[in-house]
């Protein structure tokens, strides 16, 4: 027992708790959690804390990172998608995106040949289909090659997302042809970037398997605390006791009433540790 006992900290991960933007603008290599963040998560979970990262990444692009990112319940993946057990190497819960998915998403890209696509299997493989100079700037940040497919019908189901990658404006074309078609409501479509559209099914997304998580730790949705900084990060911001945001963040989520703190090269997870610690004593 200890003062954050039936505390549960959320946290997404890219730009959140570490910097990515600037490596994924210039090539250079991601930074790892600094010292401070690191002591903070392990004085959080040693006083009794849960702590989990709430990432857009699927298994393949996340396991890499695990070893430097302590955490002590398990992560949810894929915007929501999934909820995975990294001790016991198992998911345990998912809702996945199946083969109309691939062929309704599949027509965008006919119609868009410059847009990427990238597929994230359950089973821990990433297909692309088109892949462009964002998906192999996105290959560089994550370290994990994509498996280059023809089209989405020859990728393998079930899916835990799509991420579409190009250039803004085309996006925005994609997801509103979805919504014309009336498919809206069948599907999550939000940008995690403005080069990145990512497509899961309807119900996965952060909030969602957040309070998932919560129900199978029995932590009170009053001590449900989550931290992000893209719009893909609002789901779980807006079912929180109290959402944060790093200082880096995107206009949608600063004008969601989320505390902001200092940006991701600053440490913003070891200020809202520190928030929390004065906060339960």
């Amino acid at each position: 027992m200890g003062k954050f006992t039936g505390v549960l900290l959320a946290s997404d991960f890219d730009n959140t708790i570490v910097d990515t933007a600037s490596s994924f603008r210039g090539g250079g290599d991601m930074p790892a959690p600094s010292a401070r963040t690191l002591e903070a998560l392990d004085y959080f979970m040693e006083n009794g804390g849960a702590f989990t990262v709430a990432t857009g990444r699927a298994l393949a692009s996340f396991q890499r990172l695990v070893d430097g990112v302590p955490m002590n319940v398990p992560a949810v993946l894929c915007n929501g998608a999934a909820l995975y057990d990294f001790r016991t190497g198992e998911y345990l819960e998912t809702n996945m995106l199946d083969r109309e998915a691939c062929r309704r998403a599949q027509v965008m890209l006919d119609a868009h040949p410059a847009v990427a696509v990238e597929a994230y299997h359950i089973g821990n493989v990433i297909h692309a289909v088109h892949p462009n100079d964002i998906t192999r700037h996105h290959e560089h940040i994550t370290h994990v090659c994509v498996t280059e497919a023809p089209s989405l019908l020859a990728v393998p189901v079930p899916l835990g997302k799509l991420m579409f990658e190009g250039e803004h404006g085309e996006l925005e074309t994609i997801r509103d042809w979805f919504a014309a078609q009336g498919w809206a409501g069948e599907y999550e479509l939000i940008f995690s970037d403005p080069t990145l559209l990512e497509m899961t099914a309807l119900g996965a997304n952060k909030g969602a398997m957040v309070l998932r998580l919560a129900e199978r730790l029995g932590i009170e949705r009053a001590h449900i605390y989550c931290a992000g900084d893209e719009s893909n990060d609002l789901s779980m911001l807006a079912v929180a006791a109290e959402g944060f945001a790093p200082a880096n963040c995107a206009p949608a989520v600063r004008e969601s009433g989320a505390t902001i703190v200092s940006d991701a090269a600053h440490d913003a997870l070891a200020d809202i540790i520190a928030i929390l610690d004065r906060r339960y004593q």
